[in-house]
């Protein structure tokens, strides 16, 4: 059986804070990966719950979430660009696209993100929040804290993925 950090490698050597920040993100991107694999471009656009969620929709949005979050790190809300209006559509894979090239893609962004965790001057450095109803007006997060929130996301995700898998053929990542 592959573990979930065999499918990349791990990130350029860091220290301290930056490598067990990027060691938990890269293990919750494993389980991630691992929760796709084997799977056919069907299979991972197929819906099995209630949820509009598919396999091949949760590794879209994490990979689109993963980059405009470290474009805020760099750059603050404007470097985030406008959000897709039709936001639920990167909850599913769209025409012609397939798991391999999803997953390529989340490779890459998954490269940039560790590259610059690990080249930034300061995981200090904040920007303001871009104006949402669901962020405090006036609020402002930090490299760390962006970092943080990828941790959450793609360890919230790896858990409907798990499910929506084992609705799919039984497989289980954990267990």
């Amino acid at each position: 059986m592959t573990t979930p950090n065999e499918s990349r490698p791990t990130p350029a050597p860091t220290t301290g804070e930056r490598a067990e920040l990027l060691q938990t993100l890269v293990k919750h991107r494993g389980f991630l990966r691992h929760t796709v694999r084997g799977l056919t471009d069907e299979q991972a656009a197929r819906r099995t719950t209630a949820s509009e969620l598919c396999l091949g929709g949760l590794i879209r949005h994490v990979t689109l979430v993963e980059e405009r979050w470290a474009r805020f790190a760099v750059g603050g809300a404007a470097a985030m660009g406008t959000p897709d209006p039709d936001w639920q559509a990167q909850f599913r894979m769209a025409d012609g696209e397939t798991l391999a090239g999803l997953l390529d893609e989340y490779d890459r962004v998954a490269r940039h993100t560790d590259e610059l965790v690990a080249t930034l001057p300061s995981l200090d450095q904040d920007h303001p929040l871009p104006e949402a109803p669901w962020f405090e007006p006036g609020a402002r997060w930090s490299v760390r804290r962006v970092l943080l929130h990828l941790i959450a996301e793609t360890a919230q995700h790896a858990g409907h993925a798990d499910i929506i898998r084992e609705a799919l053929d039984g497989a289980k990542t954990m267990g």
